[in-house]
């Protein structure tokens, strides 16, 4: 939860009515729901699953309805992660594993440019060499659906679009102007 005032102000900033909650109900309800995360994969999970929240992302992506997850948020959508050569199971909404970056320097901590996916929403009306602000040392690797990528020691999944579920690696709610745009985009698909 460490971002997740941060996110919940950048949401509001961009127009979203938005409701921090435990509460499962209003979490399935919600016109778009929002899964933030930092820190470890393992660690997201273990929250997600002491409230019994992943049932409500799937049920939710079932249905088509709108899910956003952010940074380990957006990993915890994957099959699994792989951590320190610890495997933890993920929501499994989106194909494929997260894993460690091999980068000569980790983590990856700030400002990089994201190459979009054709026909992307989250980032339609802006400029190619927009900078978005990351910190993560792990990514996805195989993924469906619209990937934009960014570099770092090697291409990583930056955002993914796949159906109801958007997400980005990167933190568009300390990202400004450009983050604040992705989450406008997004906030137009609901």
């Amino acid at each position: 939860s460490g971002n997740l005032r941060s996110a919940e102000r950048a949401l509001a900033r961009v127009g979203a009515d938005v409701i921090v909650t435990s509460d499962l109900h209003a979490a399935r309800e919600a016109d778009g729901l929002v899964v933030p995360g930092v820190g470890a994969y393992a660690a997201c999970m273990a929250g997600i699953d002491a409230i019994g929240a992943g049932e409500v992302v799937r049920d939710r992506v079932a249905a088509g309805r709108p899910v956003l997850g952010i940074c380990v948020g957006m990993q915890v959508l994957f099959d699994c992660g792989d951590e320190h050569g610890v495997i933890t199971k993920g929501l499994g909404v989106l194909p494929g594993e997260v894993r460690r970056l091999a980068a000569p320097i980790l983590p990856h901590m700030g400002w990089n440019t994201v190459a979009p996916a054709d026909g992307s929403t989250l980032f339609a009306g802006l400029d190619p060499e927009t900078r978005f602000y990351f910190v993560h040392s792990y990514a996805a690797t195989g993924t469906d659906g619209a990937v934009s990528t960014a570099e770092h020691g090697e291409t990583f999944a930056a955002a993914v679009e796949a159906g109801p579920v958007a997400a980005t690696q990167f933190h568009p709610e300390k990202s400004g102007d450009a983050g604040a745009a992705v989450l406008r985009n997004w906030l137009g698909t609901l």
